[in-house]
Formats: C-alpha cells, structure tokens, sequence
C-alpha cells in the first residue's frame, strides 16, 4: 500500500517492507506492483478530473500549483519526452515518482502507450536503486553495531 501512495512510493515502500523482515525479492516486487497500480488511472483520469475540479477555488489553486511543480522539475521530459520522463521517475529524489510523472506525461501530453511504458520502466529503476541503497545502509549500519 505505501508504495501506491504519492509520497512514499517505492522509495518509502522499500525501507518500510525491510523494516518488517520481508525479503528483498518480496519487497521490491510489492513496491513495484503498488507504484505501478496507480499509473494507468492516474493517466487516463488525471486530465479530466483536474478540468472538473478547477472550477473550485482549493482545487484550482492544487492544481495550478502541481503543474507548476512538474513544468519547474518537467525540463528533461520535455526535451526527451519518454525516455525523459523515464529518467524523471527512476531518479528516486521527492517529487519524481510514478504519481509526478503521471502529472509530467499529462501536461507534456505523451501518448499513453509511451507515458505508461516510461512510468513503469523508472518505477522499476527507481526501486533498484532504493533496493540497493537500503541494503548497502542496512548492512552497513549492522557492521558498525557488532
């Protein structure tokens, strides 16, 4: 579940799941099956519902300031499209997950078929690199505590 919600993705998921004795090969596929759950939603519904709810003060402002968010940090998607948009989420950094790269692919407007495969393929990379970062810190806070 954490690795379907905005804020923690994979990169909260990871940590969380080896914090609960799960093993690395389970919780690398969990994180990336709850990353990758939201994306074909968030793709096809982001625009329409976004369009609906700015008629609301709260929302418009939401929204306006979460575009804004994604054309400041969207300059490699724009200039490379998917295989930018890929680079966005696989950097496991705030705000460039699978949920921020739904937003990018909208407002950059990148066909489905391409935005869903760029998603997926970053959310894969960006869980490696949590993976093995958790491991190294893990393992080596342990050395340290022997």
């Amino acid at each position: 579940m954490l690795g379907a919600l905005p804020v923690s993705e994979v990169r909260g998921a990871i940590p969380a799941a080896l914090a609960m004795k799960m093993s690395p090969q389970s919780a690398l596929m969990w994180a990336v099956l709850g990353n990758s759950m939201i994306i074909a939603p968030a793709l096809f519904l982001l625009e329409p519902i976004s369009r609906r709810l700015r008629n609301f003060g709260f929302w418009r402002r939401f929204f306006d300031w979460l575009f804004e968010k994604a054309r400041e940090k969207g300059d490699v998607v724009q200039r490379y499209e998917s295989l930018g948009l890929m680079i966005f989420v696989a950097i496991p950094l705030p705000m460039t997950g699978a949920w921020s790269g739904c937003v990018a692919a909208s407002l950059f407007r990148i066909k489905f078929r391409y935005a869903f495969a760029a998603i997926f393929l970053g959310v894969v990379i960006a869980a490696i690199i949590v993976m093995v970062v958790s491991l190294f810190t893990y393992n080596t806070a342990s050395a340290i505590l022997r």
